[in-house]
């Protein structure tokens, strides 16, 4: 009997969970074995880092698409459903294509389970399922995310043409280290010899565990600043506008709809990624526009309501909620601003909140519905530490958390002696968080493509 959707969603679930790891390629390729070795039907472009994966694995899809190139995207986590993670042209896997899917890795993973000492995991599953609906399909290239890290991520049973890599920082510290450094030892795994390699802006002790990387397997390498940059940017009306210089070419006039000047720097990485991908003479400008202006990026920077204006960030570590404070202060005007805040118990909770203080003038602790989640009450005793206990309350639901919010940006009162209209809610603190009140704001309606 075919399995359905949610059939397909508890078996997957029911495996080990992305946050359980066993460092090893062993059962991914295992399974791809087994499968014809699907994840080298098409040339892949891989990206690790510590923030901004996402967006710029969306930008470089629509990059390519715009160059007439059918795409595959994998990505993670999901926000709303688990078969964002896998697209197909820009768009997520069917119910019936992903259940497809499953069906296609399913009896091979049987065998591996068997055979191996722990059983595929989850994530390796859905890498698995990923490679396999890409050689179905087929693409012309995947564009892949790592889950965490890089070496031994399963996504890096690919060898990837052109590694990406964002700007790398401390996250996940219990399993990759607790340095930049450290973690970018990790991260490099993703060079491949006779790869060409893409590097976002880095702190120096990065920039050189990942040149002597390049240099080890003689992977070509493209830097941030040297070889492109974002040349001017300035805010508009749904985004930014920008100029960019390239690899190959200068390309002006770029409208953008997504806030923040990190992504801005997003979109020269993706830019320099497609260029060194395609390896041609300068991108037609006008292609280069049209792919960046249908770019969208849920839950990163996004505005899902209007009077109060509501934005939802899944910043979920220090660095990434230092950029989006900056990007928030500089493209939006709110006074006072309202920060709805529920985050992972393995996160670094007080430094996320120092990040957050200078902007947010009124904390409302909450948690998501996973047992992952530091419990408000636990969030607001940091919080008192770095607010004082007069500017945050508890509201443990989230659904109330965000009603409270909006109701409180509708009518501050007179302690902020602000005028109406001016306030606005910032959820954060986690991709979880964010993609159930994404699902809470917008409903069906706002399933992420």
């Amino acid at each position: 009997m075919r399995p359905t959707y949610p059939d397909v969603e508890l078996a997957l679930l029911s495996r080990w969970p992305e946050t359980r790891l066993e460092p090893s390629l062993d059962r991914i390729r295992a399974v791809c074995e087994l499968m014809g070795d699907p994840q080298h039907a098409q040339p892949v472009i891989q990206l690790t880092g510590t923030n901004g994966k996402t967006s710029t694995s969306r930008m470089i899809d629509a990059l390519l698409r715009a160059l007439d190139l059918r795409t595959g995207r994998f990505t993670s986590p999901h926000l709303q459903r688990i078969n964002e993670r896998i697209c197909i042209d820009g768009e997520p896997l069917s119910d019936d294509l992903f259940v497809d899917a499953y069906a296609d890795v399913a009896i091979y993973a049987d065998l591996v389970d068997r055979d191996q000492p722990h059983p595929l995991s989850f994530f390796e599953m859905l890498v698995a399922m990923g490679y396999a609906a890409f050689a179905d399909a087929p693409v012309d290239v995947a564009v892949v995310e790592v889950g965490m890290g890089g070496a031994w991520d399963a996504t890096s049973v690919a060898d990837a043409s052109v590694a990406v890599i964002t700007p790398i920082d401390v996250d996940h510290a219990s399993y990759l280290g607790d340095t930049p450094a450290d973690i970018a030892v990790e991260k490099s795994g993703i060079i491949k010899p006779g790869s060409r390699t893409v590097l976002a802006s880095q702190p120096e002790e990065v920039l050189e565990v990942m040149m002597r990387r390049a240099n080890e397997v003689g992977s070509m390498l493209v830097l941030e600043g040297a070889d492109f940059r974002v040349e001017s940017r300035t805010a508009a009306v749904g985004g930014q506008l920008f100029t960019i210089e390239g690899v190959k070419g200068r390309y002006e006039d770029i409208l953008l709809p997504l806030h923040g000047a990190f992504q801005a720097r997003n979109a020269a990485l993706a830019l320099a990624a497609v260029e060194v991908f395609t390896g041609d003479a300068q991108l037609d400008p006008d292609l280069i526009r049209a792919g960046f202006g249908a770019v969208t990026s849920p839950g990163r920077l996004e505005v899902v309501r209007r009077s109060p204006t509501v934005v939802l960030d899944a910043a979920h570590n220090p660095h990434g909620v230092r950029a989006m404070v900056e990007s928030v202060s500089e493209e939006f005007a709110f006074s006072p601003l309202i920060g709805v805040v529920g985050i992972m118990a393995d996160k670094d909770a007080e430094e996320i909140l120092r990040e957050l203080e200078p902007v947010v003038a009124h904390l409302i602790c909450t948690q998501n519905s996973t047992e992952r989640s530091l419990p408000a009450a636990d969030l607001a005793q940091v919080a008192a530490g770095v607010f004082g206990l007069d500017r945050i309350e508890v509201v443990p639901r989230l659904d109330d958390a965000l009603e409270r919010a909006i109701s409180f940006a509708d009518a501050p009162g007179e302690e902020f002696g602000d005028s109406i209209g001016s306030a606005g809610v910032l959820v954060t603190g986690s991709v979880v968080t964010v993609g159930e009140a994404r699902t809470l704001l917008r409903g069906a309606e706002g399933d992420p493509a």
